[in-house]
C-alpha cells in the first residue's frame, strides 16, 4: 500500500466518523459535500472533515481506497458508507441514524442552545 494509501488508511480507523469532502464542514467546496455536512450538522454527528482539495494525491487515493469515483465519501468506523446520494437516502429513510446507532455513534439531535 502506498503511503497515500496508508494515510487514508490510518485517518479511517483513528476516528469514528470521517468524511473526505470538497471544502471543510465550515465551508463546502461543493454542493454535495456541503449537502452531507448538513445532514451530519443536523444528525449531531462529531466527525472528521478531510479537505481533498488540500491534496491532489489523497484527492486521487481515496477515490482509489474505496473504488468510489466521487467525492465526497463517509466513513463511519473504518467501513465506507457512500456519497452524497447514498447518505442522503439513508437519512430520508432514517437508515443513517440507524447505522450510527448501530455502530456505537451517538447523535446529538436535540437542537444546540
Amino acid at each position: 500500500m502506498n503511503d497515500v494509501l496508508q494515510q487514508i488508511d490510518s485517518t479511517v480507523k483513528a476516528h469514528d466518523v470521517v468524511l473526505f469532502m470538497k471544502g471543510t464542514p465550515q465551508f463546502p467546496m461543493c454542493g454535495f459535500s456541503g449537502q452531507v455536512v448538513q445532514i451530519l450538522d443536523y444528525l449531531g454527528v462529531d466527525y472528521r472533515g478531510v479537505n481533498v482539495l488540500d491534496d491532489e494525491a489523497v484527492r486521487q487515493g481515496i477515490k482509489d481506497y474505496a473504488n468510489w469515483p466521487t467525492i465526497p465519501q463517509l466513513y463511519v468506523k473504518g467501513e465506507f458508507v457512500g456519497g452524497c446520494d447514498i447518505i442522503r437516502e439513508m437519512f430520508q429513510s432514517g437508515e443513517l441514524a440507524s447505522h450510527f446507532a448501530e455502530a456505537g455513534v451517538s447523535l446529538q439531535t436535540s437542537p444546540q442552545a
